[in-house]
């Protein structure tokens, strides 16, 4: 097989892998928010940009390629998505503590994982609506981070077409794809692969927030570098 060394270690790869599909398969951590094994890349987040012979790519848009050099856990790089997650996190209302994802939100372990403390900018405090219409599912769009996994999900998956981004630059925003907006008009059911992708708090079950105990859930057992490392999901 042919390789590429990934912060000093020789990866493996197998042709048409990109780099972040390869360091996974290797247990091999990249940082990353937006880039699902189920769907192809697109590189929203940038969270997961690595230096490749010196020079800044996405890792999960870039293809893998013998004898390349690529650096993820650099100072510099870790620096830089240190602040794009705090950007996130001020964007929306992420208040960690009243939340029913805490524990298993990927935006949340990931600003752990690179030492996230503080905001380190002004919270915006946006207003967007919940959504409640929906007998057995609630939106809060004040948690979206734009990943459009949900809207992958349901258009390629579910071929329901239940979400849809709306809007340019700071006014793009998540809307349900029905005439009237709300979540009940649509076909949307707990089933759905929609369901399960949301890497924040957006889409919840109703009735089983806060059903895991503090120190059981997903990331108090395991982080998700510890996780891929030991060769799970993750």
């Amino acid at each position: 097989m042919s390789s590429f060394t990934l912060d000093g270690a020789d990866v493996a790869f197998t042709e048409g892998q990109t780099i972040i599909e390869a360091a996974r398969v290797a247990g091999r951590f990249i940082p990353s928010l937006c880039a699902h094994p189920e769907f192809p890349a697109h590189g929203s987040c940038r969270v997961c940009t690595v230096l490749v012979n010196g020079r800044p790519m996405s890792s999960c848009t870039t293809k893998a390629s013998e004898g390349q050099v690529v650096e993820s856990n650099t100072a510099a790089l870790n620096r830089d998505r240190q602040a794009l997650v705090q950007m996130l996190f001020v964007e929306g209302n992420h208040f960690c503590p009243g939340c029913e994802k805490s524990g298993a939100c990927t935006l949340q372990s990931l600003g752990k994982e690179l030492g996230v403390t503080s905001a380190g900018f002004a919270h915006e405090s946006p207003t967007r609506p919940v959504d409640a219409s929906h007998p057995d599912i609630l939106l809060d769009f004040n948690r979206c981070i734009l990943c459009e996994l949900c809207v992958r999900a349901s258009a390629d998956v579910d071929h329901k077409d239940v979400f849809a981004l709306s809007g340019r630059g700071l006014h793009k925003h998540l809307i349900v794809n029905a005439e009237s907006g709300r979540l009940a008009d649509t076909g949307m059911s707990l089933e759905d692969k929609a369901m399960t992708v949301c890497p924040v708090g957006v889409i919840l079950k109703k009735r089983q927030g806060f059903s895991t105990p503090i120190g059981a859930r997903r990331d108090d057992v395991q982080t998700p570098r510890q996780r891929l490392e030991a060769g799970r999901k993750p």
